[in-house]
């Protein structure tokens, strides 16, 4: 039975997110709709299954339910304040970083994960990943003690990462 299941869904998770972005993409609901997103879910992660030979073995789905808040919430405090440097400071008194986030992350879809969360954050972005994938570079917009932006990466962020793909 594993097997079988295994080879209908190789991605269950993946086929999921696939239906809902589809129904999510659809300007009405409809039955038909709602059908058509689960063949996509279940065809998409089929057909590019030989693709995926690495996926995380060990993965934390309400965890990530819990980091996706954080992280969601996190972009909308980053807005205002960014929203709140632009409107009021002038461009000579921004105090932008690059900064080096050493990496405890080994599994390339946790790493992938914290670069986009990095990314979607307004006023930080990532920049770059060293050769070994043990570090990463961000930019941020302002940044006036670089090391505490560097230890709220890796304190907010990262340990979460960890837990979910422990």
């Amino acid at each position: 039975m594993g097997h079988a299941y295994r080879w209908l869904l190789p991605h269950p998770l993946l086929t999921l997110l696939l239906a809902a972005v589809w129904i999510l993409l659809q300007n009405e609901f409809s039955s038909g709709m709602f059908v058509f997103g689960l063949i996509l879910g279940v065809l998409i992660p089929k057909l590019t299954a030989q693709f995926w030979p690495d996926r995380p073995v060990q993965f934390n789905p309400a965890r990530m339910i819990s980091y996706m808040l954080v992280v969601m919430w996190d972009i909308m405090v980053a807005n205002v304040q960014v929203a709140w440097i632009v409107l009021t400071r002038p461009n000579s008194k921004l105090r932008p970083a690059w900064i080096v986030v050493p990496l405890d992350l080994r599994q390339p879809e946790a790493i992938t994960i914290l670069a986009g969360t990095i990314t979607l954050t307004p006023g930080t972005v990532s920049a770059d990943l060293s050769s070994e994938g043990h570090s990463l570079l961000v930019h941020a917009l302002d940044a006036p003690d670089p090391d505490a932006i560097r230890d709220e990466i890796k304190h907010r962020y990262e340990r979460r990462l960890k837990e979910i793909f422990a």
